[in-house]
C-alpha cells in the first residue's frame, strides 16, 4: 500500500490499542536478529558480555550517524553499561563515548569500572535519596 495509507492504518491501530500495551503494534514487538561474525554464530548463543557489546556497538553506531546528520552527538543514557564487559571492552566503550563528544550518563553499581575515564567524566553517588559529587 502507499506510504501515506500505511501511516494512516498504523495511526488508527495505535489509537485502537493505546490502552493495551501488550497489543500495541510497532517495532518494539520485533526482535533484533544479529550474528557474531568473528565466531560465526547467532548473537543469542554468545556470552552475556558479547551480547552486551553488540548492543552497545549498535547504539554507538546510531549515535555516530545522528551526530553526522545533525552536527552534534545525541544525549546518551547508558544504564549499567559496564556490567558484563571485560576491561578491554569497557576501555573501548569509554574511548568511543569520549571521542563522540556526547553528553553521556552512565550508571553502574561498581565505581571502579569507570576508573579508565579519568578526568574525562564527572562522578556522582546516589544514596538515600540524595545525589552527591564524588
Amino acid at each position: 500500500m502507499p506510504a501515506l495509507s500505511a501511516e494512516d492504518a498504523f495511526r488508527q491501530e495505535l489509537l485502537r490499542t493505546r490502552n493495551y500495551d501488550g497489543a500495541t503494534p510497532g517495532p518494539h514487538r520485533s526482535d533484533l536478529v544479529a550474528r557474531h561474525l568473528g565466531k560465526d554464530m547467532p548473537a543469542e548463543l554468545c556470552s552475556t558480555g558479547e551480547q552486551k557489546a553488540l548492543l552497545i556497538s549498535v547504539t554507538l553506531a546510531n549515535a555516530r550517524l545522528l551526530a553526522a546528520e545533525r552536527g552534534g552527538a545525541p544525549l546518551l543514557l547508558l544504564d549499567e553499561v559496564a556490567a558484563h564487559l571485560d576491561a578491554e571492552r569497557r576501555e573501548a566503550l569509554f574511548a568511543e563515548v569520549l571521542a563522540l563528544g556526547a553528553q553521556a550518563w552512565m550508571t553502574g553499581a561498581d565505581a571502579a569500572f569507570f576508573t579508565p575515564l579519568g578526568d574525562g567524566a564527572e562522578r556522582f553517588a546516589v544514596a538515600d535519596g540524595r545525589i552527591e559529587a564524588m
